[in-house]
């Protein structure tokens, strides 16, 4: 029998809804209005894409959006200029500059440039440290939605063999983190791990993040694993494709995210959730 699906869209509407409900209730109670402020450099059309979902996230929840657009050819010097200006905007609780960044422009020197306290992306140092160790903060918006999608999906991660395929710094790092800090037992592959179907073949959760569609088939895992496919692949045909053969896998799950539909939308709910979290610091409702 197939698999349930992890319905994505379903759980994301949820979750903003519920901030939808906090926004109203902050601007009601404190007069205080969470503010995003998204910064897209160049023309690349996946980041456009991105930009304006999360656009429609914020008109949608309340959130103060704006939107600063640079040509692909801006300095360095500029864009760390904006941030700065960013830093000490007191309508902007949150700051995203979205990525990949044209080559001239050093990725790390720009998120680092992010007043931590507005790092709604999870990225800065700051955020990442906090995140190991256990301390409250931000955590980056895809791994965090995996996280909630597994929580409100009723996964119990307790002693359970948690595989991460993809060792990257935006999911596989975090996302291993986090699946660690709520007792699971963690093993992370990537494209050096030998026997990577016996790996795989363990994992009462497996977490999929390569970029690379098919990384994981029916025959690498066992029955009943909960499957999470982070990826997004767009085949020849302009069919959308996690990293995952859905179809063969999803025969011997019990549960798997679609794509697209699964994590997806997730990443823009926890960034909100993110936003919202920084302008309740602001506002002194948090401490």
């Amino acid at each position: 029998m197939a698999g349930r699906l992890i319905d994505g869209k379903e759980i994301s509407a949820q979750i903003k809804a519920e901030l939808a409900q906090e926004v109203a209730k902050m601007q009601k109670e404190s007069d205080v209005t969470p503010g995003l402020a998204v910064v897209l450099v160049g023309e690349d059309p996946a980041s456009k894409v991105y930009v304006g979902q999360k656009e429609k996230a914020c008109a949608e929840l309340g959130i103060f959006s704006q939107k600063h657009t640079l040509p692909a050819d801006v300095s360095e010097e500029e864009l760390l200029g904006l941030v700065g200006s960013l830093n000490s905007d007191p309508q902007i609780d949150g700051i995203l500059v979205q990525l990949p960044l044209p080559k001239h422009i050093d990725e790390n020197k720009v998120i680092e440039a992010i007043m931590p306290e507005k790092d709604v992306d999870g990225f800065h140092p700051v955020s990442v440290g906090k995140m190991v160790i256990g301390l409250p903060g931000f955590r980056p918006c895809t791994p965090a939605g995996v996280m909630e999608l597994l929580k409100r999906t009723g996964v119990d991660l307790v002693g359970k063999e948690a595989v991460v395929v993809g060792r990257s710094n935006i999911v596989g790092k975090p996302v291993a983190i986090m699946l660690l800090q709520q007792s699971a037992t963690v093993t992370v592959c990537h494209s050096k791990t030998k026997n990577l179907s016996e790996v795989t073949r363990r994992a009462d959760v497996l977490v999929v993040a390569t970029g690379k569609p098919n990384t994981v088939t029916a025959d690498m895992v066992k029955d009943g694993v909960v499957v999470i496919d982070v990826g997004v692949n767009r085949l020849d045909s302009g069919k959308l494709v996690g990293d995952v053969d859905f179809d063969g896998v999803r025969e011997k799950a019990s549960a798997i995210t679609p794509v697209p539909g699964g994590v997806g939308p997730m990443t823009i709910a926890m960034l909100m959730y993110n936003t919202v979290q920084a302008a309740k610091k602001r506002a002194g409702i948090l401490i």
